[in-house]
């Protein structure tokens, strides 16, 4: 059984940040992150999506987290094929994805500021979340090789928008094509109400790594606000339906990264806490379905080999500790 490391999707959010969830005295940068690292064994750091990480930065979290946590970094927007504002680009740079020239200096910044986390073994993957428009093809295989050659030897996941990649028909595709590059597929929560809901599917493509991502179950996924899109309270049969299917997956994988984005208030912190508890109250092997019993989708997918120069899976996670500290500041902020 691999590693079940769960967490949420960035532990800065303003919302979050403002709910009351970070204790008196530890509310500045390296008192956030070390309140956060004592409680969960991963993060997403987002901020990398809005402007290119830097090595300062990278240094820091590596120094002030303990041994064993990891952060999943969001690939910069540009390289997704995102729109980018010009502000956030280097030297004066274009925003312009098509151009080579742009593209190599782009790439060579982000792996620059990334690269202390991976020195210091804390590098738990980088996520490439692509857009809706981005849809099975020619064009996108070319795309993601492209990545896969420029990342030779970083864990990736890959998180599509479209659900086309997912159905029936395509998924089996899908899933070869992500593990002939050895990145792992992003599963996800979301609510399956809209026509571009992703359906809930956990195909396993890196014996290294898996990764759950929870949206929350807004109707308002793809307009409105932040908060409209992201707004939920997860409960605990919500988190419950999920915990065989992490299981499953921890049985065919080093680690599984369950992450919450569900950012609003301390509504993602609250229910990485629950997921947590409930994976350590839930029954272990005896209990999980079998492969047999997986989606179809899922099960049709072939054995993924690993990417030739992956690190080694990070040391194990520290205990997360949940105090009547945190509980409480969550009651306050509620």
């Amino acid at each position: 059984m691999g590693q079940i490391l769960v967490g949420t999707c960035s532990w800065t959010d303003r919302a979050l940040v403002g709910s009351g969830w970070y204790p008196p005295g530890r509310r500045d940068a390296e008192g956030r992150l070390r309140h956060y690292a004592e409680r969960f064994g991963v993060v997403e750091v987002d901020a990398s999506y809005y402007a290119l990480p830097g090595e300062r930065n990278s240094r820091l979290w590596a120094e002030r987290t303990p041994d064993g946590f990891v952060f999943d970094v969001k690939a910069f927007s540009l390289l997704t094929g995102h729109p980018t504002r010009e502000a956030v680009m280097p030297d004066g740079l274009r925003a312009e994805h098509r151009d080579p020239a742009v593209l190599d200096q782009v790439w060579a910044r982000f792996a620059t500021g990334i690269e202390p986390l991976r020195e210091a073994g804390r590098l738990g993957s980088v996520l490439f979340q692509f857009p809706p428009w981005f849809r099975p093809g020619e064009r996108a295989e070319t795309f993601l090789r492209e990545c896969a050659e420029r990342t030779e030897g970083w864990p990736l996941a890959v998180e599509f928008r479209h659900p086309s990649w997912w159905e029936p028909g395509q998924a089996e595709a899908t899933g070869a094509l992500l593990a002939r590059h050895g990145m792992a597929a992003v599963a996800v929560d979301m609510t399956q109400r809209l026509a571009s809901s992703v359906p809930p599917v956990t195909p396993v493509t890196s014996p290294r790594l898996s990764v759950v991502r929870f949206h929350g179950r807004s109707t308002a996924w793809g307009t409105g606000s932040k908060e409209d899109r992201f707004r939920h309270v997860y409960g605990e049969d919500e988190l419950a339906e999920w915990l065989p299917r992490v299981r499953r997956l921890a049985q065919r994988t080093e680690q599984v990264h369950v992450l919450f984005n569900n950012c609003c208030g301390d509504a993602a912190v609250s229910a990485a806490e629950t997921m947590a508890r409930l994976l350590d109250d839930a029954p272990q092997a005896d209990d999980v379905p079998s492969e047999d019993d997986a989606p179809p989708m899922a099960a049709r997918l072939p054995r993924a080999r690993p990417a030739p120069g992956v690190p080694p899976t990070p040391g194990p996670r520290p205990t997360p500790a949940r105090s009547s500290s945190s509980s409480s500041s969550r009651r306050a902020a509620g």
